[in-house]
């Protein structure tokens, strides 16, 4: 699979169904409703900047996604950082540099808006997204989650 081949742009409204699909075979379960509140907040809320790309084939066919959001701030006061929070890539278009091409786009866009920093959770044991994350230059926080079950 070569860049040409590949178009990354700006997610748009009715993306969702491709977003839902392709997270669909990666999780083996539907999460409509998940993505449905994210679209929502995305495309219908002032408070936040599009931060949020699709990867298509030249035929329009939509084969990977990444999403993240920019917080407008408090009072309208611009925050320098973003969070990622989805990404996911067809499995049959998986391991062909698609993820990277999303990576760099997203990246690229919130250097030219001001960001400064990007976050994002990972699960500990999910040694493939980290590998993936790593190569694309993240590296852990200096804050640490912790959580209680009850």
């Amino acid at each position: 699979m070569t860049e040409d081949i590949i178009k990354i742009r700006l997610m748009e409204d009715n993306d969702l169904d491709a977003v839902v699909k392709i997270d669909n075979k990666i999780m083996k379960s539907s999460r409509l409703e998940y993505y449905q509140l994210k679209f929502e907040r995305l495309f219908k809320s002032n408070d936040y900047l599009p931060t949020s790309f699709v990867a298509e084939e030249e035929n329009g066919c939509v084969v990977g996604f990444i999403m993240g959001e920019l917080f407008m701030g408090e009072f309208g006061i611009f925050q320098e950082v973003a969070s990622l929070d989805s990404i996911g890539i067809d499995p049959s278009y998986q391991h062909k540099g698609i993820g990277k091409l999303l990576m760099n786009e997203f990246i690229d866009h919130l250097r030219q808006i001001g960001v400064n920093r990007i976050n994002t959770l990972v699960n500990w044991n999910d040694s493939s997204l980290i590998r993936f994350f790593r190569a694309n230059q993240f590296n852990p926080s200096k804050t640490i989650s912790l959580e209680r079950s009850i």
